[in-house]
């Protein structure tokens, strides 16, 4: 897993405007959420008071993507968040966003490593992939032997019982990739 760097750190000057203090130039809200969606964390301070705005901004962001139609929070989801305000009991809300989130991001990490090789996790893999390795090498080392000539009979008679030896070698490993594949299967 990757080092957690500082976040980014925004201060906001009394003038309203964001100032980023790595690259010493000001940004907008859109730069911002291209930070976060580079995977980024953000900090927002406000230079005079010292006061954390970053919560603030993170909504007024998600509240701008609402209003330009990219709508990603549904009506009944937004209803129940301000319903949780308006509880008087402590809120689970927050704990259950959390935890739903961070799943999210698990199952997204590992759906992308599972497009990578999408058969790597059916049962049986390895060997199947094992099998097919020395089916090719069997293969390509019959075909390569073919192609060569011979400088004595000797040794193309030797070269025929090594190909024979081959092919019951392959025989018996497809023999068993399907009796794997039956097991499977049924």
């Amino acid at each position: 897993m990757a080092e957690k760097k500082e976040p980014l750190l925004i201060k906001r000057y009394a003038s309203r405007r964001l100032y980023n203090t790595e690259t010493s130039d000001y940004v907008t809200l859109d730069d911002i959420a291209g930070f976060i969606r580079e995977g980024r964390d953000v900090q927002i301070i406000d230079l005079k008071s010292g006061d954390d705005l970053t919560r603030q901004y993170l909504l007024q962001i998600i509240a701008e993507h609402e209003g330009r139609g990219d709508s990603v929070l549904p009506i009944n989801v937004l209803t129940d968040l301000v319903r949780s305000y308006t509880t008087g009991v402590q809120s689970v809300v927050p704990q259950f966003l959390a935890m739903s989130f961070e799943m999210l991001r698990d199952s997204q990490s590992k759906m992308m490593e599972n497009l990578a090789n999408p058969l790597a996790g059916m049962p049986g893999f390895e060997a199947m992939q094992a099998q097919q390795q020395a089916f090719l090498k069997a293969m390509t080392g019959a075909w390569a032997g073919a192609g060569a000539p011979e400088r004595e009979e000797e040794g193309k008679g030797q070269q025929r019982s090594g190909s024979s030896e081959e092919l019951d070698e392959i025989r018996k490993q497809l023999a068993e990739l399907q009796d794997k594949l039956s097991k499977l299967g049924g």
